[in-house]
């Protein structure tokens, strides 16, 4: 059994562009807090293998995912969760005058950075 600490700074950071602190991982999966700064559009990607879920913690922002034909813009604030399956566009930015931040619980484990594919969103990124 494990027990963890949320790291005081970044581990890494995303390939969409968000800066992360690993929390725990395991066979089934892991989990993240991620960290986006305020005004930040990150990169639209899609994950070929991994599903992942979101909790929001902190700020405002929005997040966009495309599916085959179903497409979808949701704001993003404290207490909102979401879900990205695998296979699914999508790209999201913090709106607010402070950063956006979330838990983020990815199934399988993440394997690695090449998991990310770098696709055509729905905003001009910033980074």
């Amino acid at each position: 059994m494990k027990c963890t600490r949320l790291p005081v700074t970044a581990d890494a950071k995303s390939p969409a562009g968000a800066d992360n602190r690993f929390i725990m991982d395991g066979p089934t999966g892991n989990m993240i807090h991620s960290t986006v700064p305020a005004g930040q559009i990150n990169r639209a990607t899609k994950h070929n293998t991994v599903s992942e879920f979101w909790h929001i913690l902190e700020g405002q922002g929005q997040i966009w995912r495309k599916s085959g034909a179903t497409e979808i813009v949701v704001d993003l604030e404290p207490g909102v969760s979401i879900d990205i399956p695998s296979g699914t566009a999508f790209q999201y930015r913090a709106t607010g005058s402070v950063s956006l931040k979330f838990i983020c619980i990815s199934m399988p484990p993440w394997p690695g950075d090449d998991e990310a594919e770098f696709v055509e969103g729905a905003w001009q990124p910033t980074i």
